[in-house]
């Protein structure tokens, strides 16, 4: 008689996406993704967002507790200092995986690496990785869909306190499905999601955090890239926009430019 094989839940699917299923469960989840393509999809953006957290928050664990931190340890006991690095490090990580989940990326890590097109900082970086987290969902891949495109508008126009339009890309080929409200560094942001006749999906992030200082980027088009995502990202009066997508430079620009000629008919 067959063994009687135990369901796949939610709890084995982030286990899965961990490199923590227990190994007698692996063949029976790679039926169950076989089977459930839209939840292999969420597993990969599981993954990318793990790769994308580590690879921000690494240099911060690696660091060198400060001189003072470690004087004030030595008298305590051999071991304080030691666990006194744990709980920096146990909360470093902590922090640092609420503050992606919410959307906060730190604007002075580059991703890039060397000998690739210019790394993202700041609303750019930011842009780049909602990109990877929502881009490859199929269920939800946007909060309210195109077919609502009138309270979309009016709803993210409030929250984000200003005037907002969505851009009409199907004249170029790419249809909105729709957009959703993000948590930004200090506010609420804006992301907009379309994708072509063949499912590539491009996203433009929208913001009102934008560098005031200094280091404040030019209106004109600057672009970067974050792993296989290319970024247009620009600052326009108080907006700052990034359009994101996995397709060639030269197609984004494309898209790029109309965004923008829509955005800034002036």
């Amino acid at each position: 008689m067959s063994p009687v094989h135990p369901p796949i839940t939610e709890a084995d699917l982030h286990a899965y996406a961990d490199g923590q299923l227990a190994p007698e469960r692996q063949a029976d989840m790679q039926i169950y993704l076989t089977q459930h393509p839209d939840e292999a999809l969420r597993i990969n953006a599981y993954r990318a967002q793990t790769r994308s957290l580590r690879a921000l928050f690494a240099p911060v664990l690696a660091e060198t507790l400060p001189p003072r931190l470690v004087q004030t340890a030595l008298p305590r006991s051999p071991w304080y200092g030691q666990r006194l690095a744990a709980g920096v490090a146990i909360a470093v990580v902590s922090a640092a995986s609420a503050w992606f989940v919410r959307g906060h990326v730190d604007q002075t890590v580059a991703l890039a690496p060397l000998g690739a097109e210019p790394a993202l900082t700041g609303f750019a970086l930011r842009a780049a990785v909602a990109h990877v987290v929502y881009s490859p969902e199929v269920r939800h891949p946007v909060e309210v869909s195109a077919d609502q495109e009138q309270h979309l508008v009016a709803w993210l126009s409030k929250r984000l306190g200003a005037t907002v339009t969505v851009p009409s890309l199907q004249p170029i080929g790419y249809a909105l499905l729709g957009g959703r409200l993000l948590p930004g560094d200090s506010g609420p942001v804006a992301q907009f999601m379309y994708a072509d006749a063949g499912g590539q999906r491009l996203t433009l992030y929208l913001t009102h955090e934008v560098p005031t200082g200094p280091n404040q980027p030019a209106t004109a088009f600057q672009f970067g890239q974050d792993g296989k995502v290319n970024v247009f990202y620009w600052v326009d009066k108080s907006f700052g926009y990034a359009l994101s997508g996995s397709i060639a430079k030269p197609e984004l620009t494309r898209v790029a430019h109309e965004v923008y000629r829509q955005l800034a008919p002036g």
